[in-house]
């Protein structure tokens, strides 16, 4: 390739799931795509132990896919989830029901196989070139110069325009606030995360596959979503600090005390349980914010690297395949000219990654604290029972972020609205009894 010819190609730093759509979206537009990875390819190698965090494929993520004919390969792969099944201490697992209905599902995806389906498409169409075992060190925002570590030394290349779309500790996002183009907030939980895993049991599913699991413990949880291979993959969800956090719970006697009396359900079917434990790493779990998303019309961030958000809502993916979406209708809009675009894009997102943010974190302490308790069991069957009998007027919050693709500020306004009317229709309901009870004992003390 000529100097001229990779300097009109579009970069996109990051060849993870957003990155690889983002090419595919590109390509399909006709530009010739870089696509730059600091990782080998992950198609030749195996995946880092207890780093998969299985995917919950909704409504948002599925649209974008659609877009480029691959929704029914990755569907063909994902099991549907139709609600979630919670494990208490003690007593039988209760189902709770994601949709009124009570048909429709999230699906559980392999995050590797689904990176592998995207990096596939996005290599197999015309001009679309993937370096893997790349690490951007350098990058000049003004002349998209970029220089890279590699296996065999240091490679200087250059493009029209520079994307980042390379996860939460994005490089382009690190060169730009070197550079003072950006400012960022990184705000992390005290939470962290560690994957285990339950194998399948006598060929089958050892849990029901049609639920997201989850063992809700007042300050710290476990999840298990269903794999293709009839295994679940586990994730702990704990403090990292404290008497109740990873680091307190050392020999292998300590954790199956631990598991024993916290996840009595989970021993008998995790016989990897203390080796899963004490080798599987602890991730990280945070929230990032950063402004602005571009520099001189030339340099974009997307996805993770410019709002990586928590997982608890199951939208990280899904919220980043939706900017892919949105990028290529800032193009079609601002006739494909990035300068224009890229401002375009952050005016159109940002309040929408925000929303997701904040619904994300609340969403931790429902599925935490909240969803063993009665109160907020009556509560879920009351919101099914209003969508039945006003179906299209009233909503879920779960509904409209995932089985719906209402821009997610949209969504927080809407259920604004609707709590304020149902607690108008409640305080009118209690005033008319109220009074009527006022007025059958003012009738009862004149006889």
């Amino acid at each position: 390739m000529t100097e001229t010819e990779e300097r009109n190609e579009i970069a996109v730093v990051g060849a993870g799931l957003a990155g690889c759509l983002l090419a595919c979206f590109l390509a399909r537009r006709g530009y010739p795509v870089a696509l730059y990875e600091r990782r080998p390819d992950p198609r030749t190698g195996t995946a880092e132990r207890g780093r998969s965090i299985n995917l919950a494929l909704s409504e948002r993520g599925l649209d974008a896919l659609r877009r480029i004919g691959l929704d029914e390969q990755v569907l063909a792969d994902g099991l549907p989830m139709r609600g979630r099944m919670i494990h208490p201490v003690d007593g039988e697992a209760q189902f709770q029901s994601y949709s009124a209905s009570g048909d429709r599902a999230i699906n559980s995806i392999s995050r590797g196989a689904l990176n592998n389906a995207l990096l596939d498409a996005a290599t197999s169409l015309p001009g679309v070139r993937v370096a893997f075992d790349h690490r951007l060190v350098g990058l000049d925002a003004t002349s998209g110069e970029m220089t890279f570590e590699t296996p065999q030394g240091t490679v200087a290349a250059a493009a029209s325009v520079v994307l980042g779309a390379d996860g939460a500790g994005s490089a382009v996002r690190g060169q730009l606030l070197a550079y003072g183009l950006l400012t960022e907030s990184v705000d992390f939980l005290d939470y962290g995360y560690k994957e285990l895993t339950i194998p399948p049991l006598g060929g089958e599913f050892a849990l029901d596959p049609q639920a997201l699991h989850i063992w809700p413990r007042g300050t710290s949880m476990m999840i298990a979503l269903p794999n293709p291979d009839r295994s679940f993959t586990c994730t702990l969800f704990w403090p990292t600090h404290g008497t109740a956090s990873f680091a307190s719970l050392g020999s292998p006697a300590a954790i199956e005390r631990h598991f024993a009396e916290h996840y009595p359900d989970l021993p008998p079917l995790a016989p990897g349980l203390v080796d899963d434990y004490q080798h599987n790493p602890v991730g990280v779990l945070g929230t990032v914010r950063c402004t602005p998303w571009q520099a001189y019309g030339k340099v974009g961030l997307l996805g993770d690297a410019a709002h990586a958000i928590v997982p608890f809502y199951g939208q990280g993916a899904n919220c980043a395949f939706e900017d892919v979406v949105e990028l290529d209708r800032c193009l079609d809009e601002c006739a494909d000219d990035w300068s224009e675009a890229l401002p375009l894009f952050q005016q159109r997102r940002q309040e929408n990654a925000e929303a997701i943010a904040q619904m994300a974190l609340a969403n931790f302490v429902e599925m935490r604290d909240k969803v063993a308790s009665p109160l907020f069991q009556a509560g879920r069957k009351v919101e099914h029972a209003l969508e039945r009998l006003l179906p299209g007027r009233y909503v879920s919050r779960y509904e409209l972020v995932s089985f719906s693709t209402t821009p997610y500020a949209q969504v927080r306004r809407r259920v604004r609205r609707q709590h304020r009317m149902l607690g108008a229709v409640a305080a009118g309901a209690a005033a008319l009894l109220a009074g009527a009870v006022g007025l059958t004992i003012s009738r009862g003390r004149r006889r």
